[in-house]
Order: structure tokens, then sequence, then C-alpha cells
């Protein structure tokens, strides 16, 4: 069985040989999305320890905010002008007034579709950090393990949150922008 460490040692990368344009073509092999992976990657080590981890929670002003979710939220802004944001916006609007659930004061209204659109925004953000960490895993930049309520519980669901560490050679490269 491999651990993270014998995946990264296992790849065409060295430690030795890890600066920027070699952190990109990993990247790029290991990724459907290397532009997503690269800025997840960055606020990940912007805001690691020394030692590299970044979770289970992020301080925001006064509140403990999941990593993931505050990774959603740092990303959101790439999709302001993606068509499928603009179309979410139109579909949970046409559902809330299906369900006239749609506040009759106009500003009143716009806040409870923002608060809505958000809502979806970060749980299929969720999923895209999710599936981006995944394939970082899987090449050995980034390991992840889960910590919360329920440590040693087999379904990794159980009041538990992702804690990321960036490989060594990557926390490197990252942290000299």
């Amino acid at each position: 069985m491999f651990h993270q460490a014998d995946l990264f040692e296992q790849s065409a990368i060295s430690a030795q040989s890890m600066d920027t344009p070699a952190l990109l073509a990993a990247i790029a092999g290991a990724s459907a999305r290397p532009k997503f992976a690269y800025m997840l990657l960055q606020l990940i080590a912007e805001i690691a320890d020394e030692r590299g981890s970044a979770g289970p929670n992020v301080l925001v002003g006064n509140a403990l905010v999941p990593i993931r979710d505050w990774l959603c939220d740092a990303l959101a802004p790439m999709a302001q002008r993606d068509a499928r944001r603009r179309s979410t916006i139109e579909a949970v609007r046409a559902d809330l007034e299906r369900s006239k659930a749609l506040p009759t004061d106009h500003r009143e209204a716009e806040r409870v579709v923002d608060d809505k659109v958000r809502e979806r925004v970060r749980n299929s953000g969720r999923c895209n950090v999710s599936r981006s960490v995944s394939d970082l895993v899987r090449v050995g930049l980034l390991s992840r393990h889960y910590q919360g309520f329920r440590v040693d519980h087999h379904n990794r669901g159980a009041q538990r949150e992702a804690v990321y560490t960036l490989a060594p050679a990557v926390f490197m490269v990252m942290r000299k922008h």
C-alpha cells in the first residue's frame, strides 16, 4: 500500500527539482481543471501553518468556517461572470416564485435570492474542491485527513472536516509567491 509520500517520491518531480514550472506541469498532468487546482493550492498555502497544513477550520472575522467552505467562498468570484451563475440566479428566483417564498419587498427578495444562490454555489463548490483535492492527493502534491467529532469513524462525513497538508516541496514553491 502506498503512502502519499511514496506517490510523490515516485513521480517525475523530486523535491530537488520542484519549482513553479515543474509544479504547474504536475498539476496539469493531474487535473482536468489545472487553473482551479493551482488557485486551490495557493489559497491553502496562504493559510497553512509552518508545516504546510490548513484546516479543519479557518478564522473569518470572529467565526470558524470549515476549510472547504472558506475555499469555496474564496473561489466564488471566479464564477461571477459565468453563464451558469446567471442561470442559477434565474432558477433560484423561479423556484422561490413558484413556491411563493419570494418576499414582496424588492430588497428582501434580492437578499433571499442571494442567500439561496450562495448556498447552491457553496454546495457545488465543495464538490469541485473535493474533486480537485483528490486529483492533487493522487499525485502526492497534497495530502488530506479528517478531524473532528468522530475521528476513527468509518464514515468520513461523521461531523468531521478536512485538513489539507501541502507536500513539503510544493509548500516551499507556493510560499515563494
